[in-house]
């Protein structure tokens, strides 16, 4: 886990589904009023969206089940705004913990998988 900074901003809840691109710049905003160099993020691979901004992937996780996401299709990352290229994609949630699922770590052990989201990601956040 890269992340360091220990700032939380608890006060007010901004979590959100992507409705349109976000800018590089948004995501460095989000993390500097919360964890200091990361964001948290869900992705349903199936409806091809993304939660954003929560204080952990199960907030994001049940965001996206209340409308109407299955939980087989989401899977948790960080994002890392400062860091250049797809490294800046972090595959890392206890919600991706599913050992039934073939899955029994933390990261996105499908490599179709991971590339499916990085395509995702890469429509939803611009560089």
């Amino acid at each position: 886990m890269r992340h360091v900074g220990t700032k939380l901003n608890t006060s007010r809840e901004t979590m959100k589904i992507l409705q349109e691109a976000i800018a590089i710049d948004e995501l460095k905003k989000m993390a500097a009023d919360t964890f200091g160099d990361l964001v948290k993020a869900v992705v349903d691979v199936a409806r091809q969206v993304v939660a954003v901004d929560a204080e952990l992937h199960s907030d994001l996780e049940a965001l996206l089940l209340e409308d109407g996401s299955k939980q087989k299709d989401l899977w948790g990352i960080n994002f890392y705004p400062a860091i250049k290229g797809n490294d800046f994609i972090e595959f890392d949630s206890m919600i991706n913990m599913r050992p039934s699922c073939a899955n029994p770590s933390r990261s996105v052990d499908d490599a179709a998988t991971r590339k499916k989201i990085v395509e995702i990601v890469n429509r939803w956040i611009k560089r």
